[in-house]
């Protein structure tokens, strides 16, 4: 006890001596050191300054609509069927920023067909509208598609509260189907509710 009531002195003074040493450091800028003149003439590089500007953002899932592309899916999908139509959209990020504007980044291009029908149970039919639509998507250039390959989900809609909602990953479509067409295509991809 007798031992750290010695101590205690010490410990004060050695806290004390290092807040100084890091005062000194944080509050004295160190000196310049001016190069000698010399007569020789020499080569000199001027460096530019460069701040930085990065900006915090906070990332929020988005779609943002596509436009030019919509506007090609629906003219292509009333070429099939004048009461049907069709649009796509981009989805991927925003990046939000503190003033409120923001940044996206496309992580896939996904498209959107709505198809009016009278037989819900018509899967040759449907199917027959699937491979028809894919082949439509895949002849759009490949610019156009941002990011990846998304998704066809199509409406199939006889009221607005009768209806089947078919979605077709359109690269699992490009790798497995194979000139499949009809109600096997149709299968392939329908998930009952």
């Amino acid at each position: 006890m007798e031992l750290m009531k010695k101590s205690v002195p010490y410990i004060i003074l050695a806290t004390l001596v290092g807040a100084g040493v890091l005062a000194e450091s944080l509050f004295n800028t160190p000196s310049q050191v001016t190069p000698p003149v010399t007569d020789t003439p020499t080569a000199t590089a001027t460096a530019t300054a460069v701040t930085s500007s990065y900006e915090p953002c906070g990332y929020m899932w988005a779609y943002h609509n596509a436009d030019e592309l919509s506007a090609m899916m629906d003219e292509e999908i009333r070429t099939l069927d004048p009461s049907a139509s069709g649009n796509a959209s981009f989805y991927g990020e925003d990046c939000v920023y503190a003033d409120g504007h923001s940044t996206f980044s496309a992580m896939e291009t996904d498209f959107y067909v709505h198809i009016p029908v009278t037989d819900l149970t018509d899967e040759e039919s449907m199917g027959n509208w699937l491979s028809q639509v894919l082949q439509i998507v895949l002849q759009f250039p490949r610019e156009m598609i941002q990011g990846n390959y998304g998704f066809v989900e199509f409406w199939f809609e006889k009221s607005d509260t009768e209806h089947v909602i078919v979605r077709v990953p359109i690269q699992q479509y490009m790798d497995g189907t194979h000139g499949i067409t009809g109600a096997a295509l149709f299968r392939m991809f329908y998930v009952k509710p």
